[in-house]
């Protein structure tokens, strides 16, 4: 049987801080192809080489990834700073308005870190720079040293909101997370639903209200062995079974206003 598609969204990078490419996480392939049992596209994110629509008929679904470049502030309406970091505007020129595609056509995504945020963006919500300079906060960052078990290691409860998707999926009201994140939601979205909560309130796990789709989406790192992961299996298992829907023809009843 012909496994259905994902589309990997690639972040620009440069090797040997030289020679330019596009690359995404070994471990969101991984996720991909043993979880989902899909097949994982690496997108390469650039208006110069690819459109939203020849996106939206090649993939099932996609996965808005994490990456060091942030969303431009200009996309939610404020200046650049120091604090903002480093950019990728040809990312957020396809990932944007493919987003927003999605969530119109019910068609289904995840996001991740980054693609967390840019999915807050696309609705019309805001960023903070900078989580961990904020009163109250814990620093959400990856810590500088260490193998990558311990920068992936489980840091902080994330809670959720009773009887939500997420509280749903997961059976419990409360889980353990990694956290390897600057920036986080400062203004939700329109239609943008909080159901996640780090203790120091930084939201956690949204979805968009309504939307006919799969569009749960999450502050942490899941694809972290996510085979394996009590709690990243069950969500890559969800985002699985809708996008083999879609892919099967079973597409969601989409309610447009008069």
């Amino acid at each position: 049987m012909t496994r259905p598609v994902v589309g990997i969204i690639g972040n620009q990078y440069l090797i040997n801080d030289e020679y330019p490419a596009h690359a995404g996480g070994t471990m969101n392939s991984e996720a991909v192809a043993e979880v989902v049992g899909a097949m994982p596209i690496l997108i390469p994110s650039d208006p110069r080489f690819v459109t939203v629509p020849e996106l939206l008929d090649l993939c099932a679904g996609f996965v808005f990834t994490g990456g060091r470049p942030n969303v431009h502030p200009e996309e939610y309406g404020e200046e650049a700073t120091e604090a903002h970091g480093a950019f990728d505007r040809a990312r957020d020129a396809i990932t944007l308005p493919l987003i927003r595609a999605l969530v119109e056509r019910g068609q289904p995504f995840m996001g991740i870190c980054r693609g967390f945020q840019e999915v807050n963006v696309a609705m019309g919500g805001t960023l903070y720079p900078e989580i961990r300079d904020l009163p109250g906060r814990m620093n959400h960052r990856m810590p500088p040293d260490g193998t990558l078990a311990e920068k992936f290691a489980l840091r902080h409860k994330v809670c959720f909101t009773e009887g939500g998707p997420f509280h749903r999926l997961f059976g419990a009201r409360e889980v353990m997370t990694n956290t390897l994140h600057g920036q986080g939601i400062k203004k939700p979205g329109a239609r943008v639903v909080v159901d996640g909560v780090a203790p120091d309130d930084t939201p956690e796990a949204i979805y968009i209200q309504d939307a006919p789709g799969f569009t749960l989406s999450v502050q942490w790192h899941p694809e972290y062995r996510a085979a394996n992961d009590p709690v990243s299996r069950p969500l890559f298992e969800a985002f699985g079974q809708a996008v083999r829907d879609w892919a099967a023809g079973d597409r969601p009843q989409i309610r447009r206003s008069a």
